[in-house]
Order: C-alpha cells, then structure tokens, then sequence
C-alpha cells in the first residue's frame, strides 16, 4: 500500500476510488411522450384537464419528462401510422403512450402494444385492484396482456324532459324493465316500437305539426324525436341486439339485427321522419353534427362521454334503452392508454401509464365522463358530475346498463380492419342520405364488398 493510502486510512480506499472514477454526472430525464386522439381527449375542457395532469406528473419528480401531443381524431389514425412506420425505420418519432383509447380506435394498430406482464411482475404492480374480468378483457389471444382497466362508457337515453313536457308525453321509464305509459295511460313495453311511436308524438314541423299527423311537413321539421348520436352503424345495430359482420371462420356474415336496425332507422329517417337525415344532422339548426346537444332533440342513444359535449342548457336527464324482441341491449365502451412495444423507455412508460390510471384518473375521468371500473370510486365520481350538472340526473340508469353489455363488443375487430370500417362508414353516408333505396339489397352488396375487403388480407 502506498504512503499517501497509508495516511489516508480505510477511508481513503473509497477516496481514491471516487478520484479515480471521476466526478458523478447526473442523468439526463428520460422523455416520454403522450399521444392523444384516436378516442377522447380533444374538447376544450379535456385539453385543460390532460395538461394540468401533465404539469402535475412533472413537477412530482425528475426522472422522467412527459410530454402530450393531442392530434386531431379526424387525422389521428393517419398521424400515428405515419409515427409509427419513422419510428420502425429508425426515426424514433413514435410515442411511447396512446390514449385514452378503447377497442374501435386500438384495433388498427393490433401487434403494436408492449406486453405489460414482465414489467408488473418486476414492479409488483397490484393487479388486485381490479375486477380480474376486466383485467382479462385487455389480454390478447397470444397471451399478452396489452392494457389495464381504467373508463368504462355504459351507454343509455339521453331526453329533454322540457320537451317531453310541451308534447304532454311521460318521461321514457328509467328503470329496466319498467313499461312505457301512454298519453291515455295504458302501459307498453318499452321497445323499439314504442320508442319510434313516441319519436313521432316528439317531431315537430314549423306549424306545430307532429310527425303522427296528416298535416306535418317533413321538408320543414324543426324538432327530432330522436338520434343516435355520434354513433357508427356496428354501434346502431346494438339497439336490435348484440352481433359482429365477421362469423366464426373469419368471413362477412350479414347478422339478423342488422337487417332489423337499418330498416328501421332508414324508415325513421326517409319515411317517419322523426330521426334527422344527414343534411338536418349536419345543419346548424341541429349544432353542426352534436344534433342532441342543439336542444332540438328529445331523445339520443349514446354513452356516459357524452357529458362532456351535451350542451350548455341542464334540461336533460337519462332513462332507459329500449328492448327488441324482449332483449335490452347497452352497447359499452372502456377506454385505458396503452404503450407502444417501440418504447425506448418501457419502465418510466409504465410508470406514467399507472399514473394516469391511478393519481391522475379523477381529474381525467371527469372530463373524459369515464366511470372508474373500481365501484368504490364510482360515488366520488358521480358527485363530481352532480357538480356540473346540477338537475338532479338518475346516475342509476347509467350503473345499471352495465349488466345489458353487449356480448361480442360492438367495437370488434375485423380483417383489413380501416378499410372495413370505412367501407361500413360509405353504407352509414349512403342510407342517411339517400331516400328511395332498398335498404335489404344495400345490405347484401355491403356484405359482398366486405368480404373482398376481408379477401385482401390473405390474397
């Protein structure tokens, strides 16, 4: 040993050491960045929300830097494929998270998601949290388990009981089960029929005609008894029952509730008139497009995220879906957020992911009107929308369409699956703008082009 060590002592081992290595340099954050589009996440109040969440996750540490990029949805999907591929050919632009996303907005990017199981098993992450169901609901059919439950959207009816009012008509029941009662006070089931007769009794032309009348006008309706609002035909097939355009050995299929729904909302557009065309959907008169938010509609079929794009005016309340053929049928969404297997960072990309699904869910549940899957947290929510909207709305309605989920998703996959959805969206453009047609044979070439479009997967 030499003298100076000699001097130095014990310690002086640990000194020299330090000397020898060098001075300690910090290390650089590790950037992870937040994509937001393909599903909520682009109103306003949802763009505030998500980058005070960002803020806050920022300034709790210095390890890792998140970073949001909110995209358009009407280009989402164009922008993240294009991410994607610089990212795949050694660009690194790719995100490492997307969200808040649910099944219609991730199936595109199948094959795309990191496996999460290594990453909560090396981090202990308590899985117990939740119901083991909806943890095996993100589980692919290879095993990998791509996701973890945070939102779920039951959907419901929305109604204007102002409205309801004016016509002299009950409020649609908001118990299931529960009968419909008429103007002359007999009850009746609350099904689809009984929903497009009290449709009509709601339409009303400019003279103050309704659409059970022989006087009304349809060239010349100001108010709609009802809208599905912001919905796609596989969500509009649910009113009439569960079902998928994709049969068991992966070919098209055209399922009976198809052929029920679409007769039914093309005959309540072009011949009852009480369901807005596309022209009166999109008109200013009915908001642009968020028809039930226009205060014009009396009744709309959507989801709980809805709360965040109603309106201004209160007059709403919410009961319950129709049945068909004895069945109710209550199409879900669940949303999570998801880490690209591009990541370069998996570890503090799933630190952020848990973060946003945990800490940071209230702030973003409530603008996103997502119900926390956990039911202990379902309360605090509730009361948090209670906040907003202070008429008194029967959340219960909402807890309880759980139970009426349809049963295979309508957000299935299918083969080709853009090219399927847009081909699915050219029969939505057509029947709703188009009067005169034959909406069985529509069907039937509709099945035929998607099975072509299925074809191309394997041709």
């Amino acid at each position: 040993m030499n003298k100076k060590l000699m001097r130095l002592g014990f310690g002086g081992f640990a000194l020299a050491a330090a000397l020898a290595v060098g001075p300690v340099v910090a290390q650089e954050p590790v950037t992870v960045t937040w994509f937001v589009g393909l599903g909520a996440g682009g109103q306003p109040e949802q763009i505030e929300a998500q980058n005070a969440v960002v803020e806050a996750f920022n300034a709790s540490q210095s390890d890792i830097v998140l970073e949001i990029q909110i995209v358009d949805n009407e280009v989402a999907y164009d922008t993240l494929s294009t991410l994607i591929a610089s990212g795949a050919a050694g660009g690194g632009q790719a995100p490492d998270i997307i969200g808040p996303v649910g099944n219609d907005g991730s199936n595109a990017f199948a094959g795309n998601y990191l496996d999460l199981t290594p990453i909560i098993e090396s981090t202990g992450y308590d899985l117990s949290q939740f119901d083991p169901a909806a943890v095996e609901s993100f589980r692919q059919v290879d095993g990998a388990l791509v996701g973890l439950p945070f939102a779920t959207f039951p959907s419901f009816l929305y109604f204007r009981p102002g409205l309801f009012d004016e016509a002299g008509l009950n409020y649609p029941p908001q118990e299931y089960g529960a009968p419909y009662v008429m103007p002359d006070g007999t009850e009746v089931e609350w099904n689809m029929e009984t929903l497009r007769e009290v449709g009509m009794m709601l339409t009303v032309d400019a003279n103050g005609n309704d659409a059970t009348m022989e006087e009304f006008d349809p060239e010349a309706v100001e108010q709609w008894g009802f809208v599905s609002q912001w919905n796609e035909p596989r969500g509009h097939s649910t009113l009439f029952g569960a079902s998928s355009v994709v049969d068991e050995n992966g070919d098209a299929q055209l399922p009976q509730a198809w052929t029920d729904a679409f007769n039914w909302f093309y005959n309540g557009i072009w011949e009852d008139h009480f369901i807005p065309n596309a022209a009166q959907g999109g008109s200013d008169l009915l908001a642009a497009g968020n028809a039930f938010s226009s205060g014009r509609v009396a009744m709309g079929a959507t989801h709980l995220w809805y709360t965040c794009c109603v309106g201004e005016t209160n007059d709403w309340d919410i009961a319950a879906l129709p049945s068909h053929n004895g069945v109710v049928t209550a199409k879900l969404h669940g949303d999570s957020f998801r880490i690209l297997n591009s990541t370069d960072a998996p570890e503090a990309a799933f630190e952020v992911l848990t973060y946003l699904i945990g800490e940071a869910s209230p702030t973003l549940l409530a603008v996103y009107g997502g119900m926390p899957v956990n039911e202990a947290d379902q309360p605090a929510f509730f009361a948090g929308l209670d906040e907003r909207f202070t008429q008194g709305v029967n959340w219960d309605v909402a807890v309880a369409s759980l139970a009426f989920a349809d049963s295979p998703n309508h957000e299935y996959s299918m083969p080709n699956y853009l090219k399927a959805k847009d081909r699915i969206g050219a029969f939505q453009t057509l029947y709703e703008s188009t009067p005169g047609l034959d909406i069985d044979a529509e069907l039937a070439l509709l099945v035929s082009d998607l099975q072509s479009i299925f074809d191309e997967v394997d041709g």
